[in-house]
């Protein structure tokens, strides 16, 4: 249960700062270019607010619907908008009581029928004033649409910024530790999946499709998220082998998990030092070759896990290889392990100044912002299957550690906020890409797009985005029972 509130605490942290970020983007362009805010809130306060309070004329409040934030421009049509909504109300009420009179024949019909009608009058009339109505100098919809555009994208930009700030100080605070590729003098080991595409343990990886692969991190996003088959080249004894992964396998292979534990380092059984005096007593020395453990024959580290547990806290037979002579010894095993360390390899770790981490952060947001528009490109093709991937709130939150991390809060942080950045310029009406999309299309034309229409274009963007949030959040629910 703590483990599950450490990592709520972390999602609802890291949510809150993304939003007010997002909203502040908006907010201050929009006081800059004199547009009169009216509200800022943290979530969403459909009937009340946690907290609010008014400071220069903006009503700052917190709400209770964690689902993003708002910023609130003033238009002066608002008055009319919410006359209208309770016309509406009045309209709907003596439509049910006309209909309740006509059931009874009553002698009222032609009263409540011409209510209804001046109901109907009175709203054509609010409708027509909200159409005529011209803007006033402190609103949105009286500034220039290059203004507009800028307020528009200021959230997304700010976004973007905060993962460039996220990264450049995760850098120049902690460096970058990855594994290099040109490193792994022993190759990798792979689990089943990976050796029905073609590798086999000890081989060391080359290339894929053309590419070289430098930091390891990089090889499973190109055989995750693709639309096409994969060559690969791995150098296997001494020699380049090539082959092809097809594109119907890798997908097939993301639905069953079977990219999970796909590689690792390749770590011979060879032992560095003798750490534990019941290991030196038994006779064990550096240089000695483990090739088996109680006549279950191991061909590296890996391998050897799973039976130096199955041992622990026992007296265990190691085979081992001593130059060129094959030695059985009896090993007591702790459960801590053996007592010996092996020869593996460090991890490259590159430091930066403070100005060398800016444009490291520059380039590293740019290519998480390219990596996550691939995969909503790919998504829209339903042979990749990514759709299946879409996850909700349970999946984002599931992301962060168990126990407080600070590193991999900023970076989860900083990646969600790219992810934020790319959705919001999705062009869906109702997203600030689809407002994007309209003011560039009043730019281009030098002509608004008719009122109506918008109106009508948002009502089909909100109920595709409430399908979208439906349906990754409902896949999270079914994933718990699966």
């Amino acid at each position: 249960m703590t483990a599950i509130l450490i990592q709520a605490l972390q999602f609802f942290a890291s949510l809150s700062l993304l939003v007010l970020i997002h909203e502040f983007g908006h907010f201050i362009t929009a006081r800059m270019f004199g547009m009169r805010v009216d509200k800022f809130y943290l979530f969403f306060n459909p009937w009340f607010s946690l907290w609010k309070r008014k400071i220069g004329g903006v009503e700052y409040g917190i709400g209770w619907v964690p689902l993003g934030g708002y910023v609130s421009i003033y238009d002066n049509r608002e008055p009319l908008y919410n006359k209208e909504e309770e016309l509406n109300k009045k309209l709907e009420e003596a439509k049910e009581r006309l209909k309740k009179a006509k059931r009874a024949n009553s002698a009222d019909i032609a009263t409540l029928e011409a209510e209804v009608d001046n109901l109907k009058n009175e709203i054509e009339a609010v409708k027509q004033e909200c159409s005529t109505l011209a803007p006033s100098k402190d609103e949105m919809r009286g500034k220039p649409a290059w203004q507009r555009l800028i307020v528009m994208i200021a959230g997304v930009t700010m976004n973007v910024i905060l993962a460039i700030v996220i990264y450049s100080g995760m850098l120049f605070h902690w460096g970058e530790s990855y594994y290099h590729n040109d490193d792994m003098v022993n190759g990798y080991i792979f689990n089943q999946e990976a050796e029905g595409f073609g590798f086999k343990d000890g081989d060391r990886i080359v290339s894929v499709n053309g590419e070289p692969i430098g930091n390891i991190n990089e090889l499973m996003p190109q055989l995750i998220i693709v639309d096409h088959d994969v060559d690969v080249c791995v150098l296997r004894e001494g020699v380049e082998t090539n082959f092809t992964i097809p594109f119907t396998e890798l997908v097939a292979a993301r639905d069953r998990d079977g990219f999970k534990g796909f590689f690792g380092q390749n770590i011979p059984f060879v032992i560095q030092s003798v750490e534990l005096d019941s290991a030196k007593e038994a006779g064990l020395m550096a240089g000695d070759k483990v090739v088996a453990i109680n006549n279950e024959s191991v061909t590296d580290y890996i391998t050897a896990q799973p039976l130096i547990e199955a041992a622990a806290n026992s007296d265990a037979t190691l085979t081992i290889e001593r130059e060129g002579e094959i030695i059985d010894l009896i090993v007591p095993i702790s459960d801590k392990g053996i007592g010996v360390t092996l020869p593996t390899i460090a991890p490259r770790q590159v430091e930066y100044t403070f100005w060398q981490s800016i444009p490291a952060g520059v380039k590293r947001a740019g290519k998480e912002i390219k990596s996550y528009w691939d995969q909503i490109v790919m998504m829209f093709n339903p042979d990749t299957k990514l759709y299946k991937e879409m996850g909700g709130f349970i999946s984002i939150g599931s992301i962060f550690p168990d126990t407080w991390n600070w590193y991999a809060f900023w970076n989860i942080t900083a990646l969600i906020s790219i992810i934020l950045a790319v959705m919001n310029l999705l062009p869906i009406p109702v997203l600030d890409g689809g407002h994007v999309l309209f003011t560039l299309w009043e730019i281009i034309t030098r002509r608004k797009p008719n009122e109506k229409f918008l109106i009508v274009l948002q009502n089909i963007g909100f109920w595709i985005l409430m399908a979208l949030v439906i349906y990754a959040n409902g896949s999270d629910i079914l994933r718990l029972f699966q």
